[in-house]
C-alpha cells in the first residue's frame, strides 16, 4: 500500500530533518509537508529536496479544521507525524493563549480530521504525535523520566503539550484510532531557530555578544542530536506498537553552565580564538519563572523494543553543530534578519 504521510511543522527545526529523511529514504512514499510558516518555519531548510517528485509543501494552519479535512481528502493521507507546535517556554509565559490554541486545539483539529476521513478504517493508518519531556515536570538530582512517569507540567508550554498528549490517547481509547506518542529531550543541531540556547550562543560568541545564563546555570538538560531524533521517529512510525508511548533521549545530561563552557571552547577553537576566552561573555540573568531544575530521559524501552540508540555523544555532536552554523553564516543572517520569510513568496506565491 502506498503511504501518503502528512508531516505537520515540516519546515521547522525537527520537522525539516524528518521530512528530509523520509523523502530521501522512501521514494515510493508521498511526503506532504504542512506548515503555517510562522516565525520558526523556514522553507529554505529544505532547498535540497523541494523539487523531489515525492515531496509536496502545503501552507496551512492546523487549527483550520476545514483545511485539514481538505488535505486528508486531497492527498488520501494514510499517516500523520505531528510535529507542529509552539515550543519556546519563554514565549508561552508571555502568550499562553497562542500555545493553547496551536498545541491543544490544533492537535484536536488534526485528530478530528483524521477520524472523519479514516472513518473507522484503521488498518495501515497511524497518528503519531511528537511531544516533550517537559510534560513530566522536574527531577531532583537522581532518577529518570520513564513512559509511566506522572505528568506534572510547570509552564504554559508544557501544560499545552500535556493536554495535547491526553487528547491523542483519548482518541485511541474512545474511537480506536491507531496512535503513538513520543516524548523527547532537548534537540540540537543544524537549522534550529536562533532563539534556542545552542544556536543563540554560537551566534553570540561569534559576534562577541553577552551569553545570558538563567540563575546560576545549575539547570540540567538531556541533549539529543536532531538527526538521531529523526531516525528514532522513522523507526517508531514503522515499527512502534500502537497506543504505546516511547521516550527519546540522548543519554547526554549537562548542567547549562557546563554545556555553555563546552560550546565556548568549541567555537573559540574553530574561530581561531584563545580557547576559553569567550567565557567572559557569560552574563547571569534572573531565572525563568517556573524553571524546571532537571530533565533526564530513560530511553531503554525504545532501545530494547526497536533497537534505537543515539549515534553521537554530545562533544561530537556539538562540534558538528558548531561547524554547521559557522559554515552557514548566510543562513543565520537570513534568519536573524527575517529575510528567510520571503522564501515562500519567491518559491510559491510568485510562480
Amino acid at each position: 500500500m502506498k503511504k501518503n504521510i502528512l508531516v505537520t511543522g515540516g519546515a521547522g527545526f525537527i520537522g525539516s530533518h524528518v521530512v528530509r529523511l523520509l523523502v530521501n529514504k522512501y521514494p515510493d512514499y508521498h511526503i506532504i509537508n504542512l506548515d503555517k510558516l510562522t516565525y520558526a518555519g523556514n522553507l529554505s531548510n529544505l532547498k535540497d529536496i523541494e523539487k523531489k517528485a515525492n515531496y509536496t509543501f502545503v501552507k496551512a494552519d492546523i487549527c483550520d479544521f476545514d483545511a485539514m479535512l481538505d488535505i486528508f481528502q486531497k492527498y488520501d493521507i494514510t499517516g500523520v507525524i505531528h510535529l507542529a507546535a509552539e515550543s519556546h517556554v519563554d514565549r508561552s509565559i508571555k502568550d499562553p493563549f497562542t500555545f493553547a490554541q496551536t498545541n491543544v486545539m490544533g492537535t484536536l483539529s488534526l485528530l478530528q480530521a483524521a477520524k472523519h476521513y479514516w472513518n473507522g478504517e484503521w488498518k495501515d493508518k497511524l497518528f503519531y504525535h511528537i511531544s516533550t519531556d517537559e510534560v513530566y515536570g522536574s527531577l531532583d538530582d537522581e532518577g529518570f523520566f520513564v513512559e509511566t512517569t506522572k505528568y506534572d507540567p510547570h509552564s504554559p508550554y508544557s501544560a499545552s503539550k500535556a493536554a495535547s498528549d491526553h487528547f491523542v490517547r483519548a482518541f485511541h481509547d474512545t474511537f480506536g484510532m491507531p496512535t503513538i506518542v513520543t516524548n523527547c529531550s532537548n534537540n540540537y543541531g543544524p537549522f534550529q531557530f536562533p532563539e534556542k540556547l545552542i544556536p543563540l550562543f554560537i551566534n553570540n560568541i561569534r559576534h562577541n555578544k553577552p551569553l545570558p545564563m538563567y540563575g546560576k546555570g545549575e539547570n540540567v538538560r538531556d541533549w539529543l542530536f536532531v538527526e538521531d531524533h529523526a531516525k528514532a521517529i522513522d523507526i517508531i512510525f514503522h515499527k512502534g506498537r500502537i497506543a504505546e508511548t516511547y521516550n527519546i533521549g540522548g543519554f547526554n545530561e549537562w548542567k547549562n553552565i557546563d554545556l555553555i563552557k563546552v560550546m565556548i571552547k568549541t567555537v573559540d577553537k574553530l574561530l581561531g580564538k584563545e580557547i576559553g576566552s569567550s567565557e567572559k561573555l557569560i552574563t547571569y540573568v534572573t531565572d525563568r519563572a517556573g524553571h524546571d531544575l532537571r530533565y533526564a530521559i530513560d530511553s531503554s524501552k525504545l532501545k530494547n523494543e526497536l533497537g534505537w540508540e543515539p549515534s553521537l555523544q554530545f562533544e561530537e555532536g556539538i562540534e558538528k553543530t558548531v561547524r554547521w552554523y559557522l559554515e552557514n553564516e548566510d543562513w543565520m543572517e537570513e534568519v536573524t534578519s527575517g529575510d528567510y520569510q520571503k522564501y515562500y513568496e519567491q518559491m510559491y506565491e510568485n510562480r
